[in-house]
């Protein structure tokens, strides 16, 4: 069973699990579970012979520009429509985990 089935059944117990009094500590317990799964989705293994996916992009134009910012404020979609990449997008923080290049043709520009 992978971590995303995981979650699922962590988040399918959750919702049918009545809230009271009686059942405040199990709730926490599913919480703090679910808590270190998505955690574990969003770092990356520690094994010593896993290196990290790379990429590498060819050094033309005239600029390189990098989108950095807070989670869900539009990076992945501004780029998707500036560019011809197509960058995955949602309405949850996190949606995009690698980095994805893209290239913006400018008339005038050296390529």
């Amino acid at each position: 069973m992978g971590i995303l089935e995981k979650i699922g059944e962590i988040e399918r117990e959750i919702s049918r699990t009545q809230k009271n009094k009686a059942t405040e500590y199990h709730l926490g317990l599913l919480k703090a579970k679910l808590a270190k799964y998505r955690a574990q989705l969003l770092e990356p293994s520690k094994s010593a012979g896993a290196k990290g996916e790379g990429f590498d992009v060819m050094k033309s134009g005239d600029a390189r520009v990098a989108l950095i910012g807070f989670p869900s404020v539009g990076k992945s979609t501004f780029l998707s429509l500036m560019t011809a990449t197509a960058s995955e997008a949602a309405s949850y923080e996190f949606t995009t985990l690698t980095c994805i290049p893209g290239v913006i043709e400018v008339p005038g520009s050296s390529v």
